[in-house]
């Protein structure tokens, strides 16, 4: 808008002016300024696509992994049975996570539970040094020092029938990072021979098979890591029964 101004001296030149802009109220001026700092508003992200339906039937340990998340013990599963197995192996890191109640499922939700659980960890000594615990009965070690778990208990593979790992205690007198068995002719990675020809040591074959030739078995990951913590001398205590064995 222009608006006209004269002299008050009389008749004159016209002169023109343009109106001087308000200044806005403080409290809106300070709102303005507050929504032009505001970051603008990301895309709609894009919705993930549906998980697909859980399918996997029912295997060997239905009932002790039903019983484990609280769901109802038929020995059936279910969709639901599915589903919770399905989520609490993608917690404990098994591939696939297929929601089948494996054996591999089941034997380190067993590890997983010891871990967690002192009252669960009682068949094994405390003294004050270090002790491998090897539980032939749940096919799980760890590493202790009295009740503090320096090496959190994994599956294992112990020996089959006829050829049971011996019980007892006994104690680490050779180490051999790059073994190879002779006997088996079966590389032996990260070995560290206790009995005999028994060792803790790694294998590339399955931890949940029949069982070993009387050594115990670990994943290469688990026996290297066993390795590095384990020194010559270090006791080792043995005790249960392998599942299907005779001793």
């Amino acid at each position: 808008m222009i608006r006209r101004s004269r002299t008050l001296s009389g008749p004159g030149p016209v002169t023109l002016s343009r109106p001087r802009p308000r200044a806005l109220p403080r409290p809106l001026l300070a709102a303005t300024v507050l929504l032009l700092a505001l970051p603008a508003a990301p895309a709609a992200a894009a919705s993930a696509p549906p998980e697909p339906p859980c399918t996997a039937g029912t295997a060997p340990y239905q009932r002790e992994l039903e019983r484990e998340l609280r769901r109802p013990v038929d020995g059936v599963q279910s969709p639901q049975d599915c589903a919770a197995i399905r989520q609490l192996q993608r917690r404990l890191g098994i591939s696939p996570a297929d929601g089948s109640a494996s054996l591999r499922t089941y034997r380190t939700m067993v590890a997983d539970k010891v871990g967690r659980d002192p009252a669960a960890r009682r068949g094994c000594p405390s003294p004050a040094y270090r002790v491998v615990c090897v539980d032939l009965t749940r096919q799980i070690l760890w590493v202790q020092v009295g009740q503090r778990v320096v090496f959190a208990p994994v599956p294992m593979r112990s020996g089959r029938d006829g050829l049971e790992t011996r019980r007892g205690w006994h104690r680490i007198y050779w180490k051999h990072r790059d073994h190879f068995s002779t006997i088996y002719q079966v590389p032996m990675p990260y070995a560290q021979f206790f009995n005999g020809g028994q060792a803790l040591h790694g294998t590339s074959h399955d931890l949940f098979s029949s069982g070993s030739g009387g050594c115990v078995n670990l994943t290469v990951r688990d026996a290297k890591r066993l390795y590095d913590l384990l020194r010559k001398g270090d006791r080792i205590y043995v005790w249960g029964t392998k599942p299907g064995t005779g001793g």
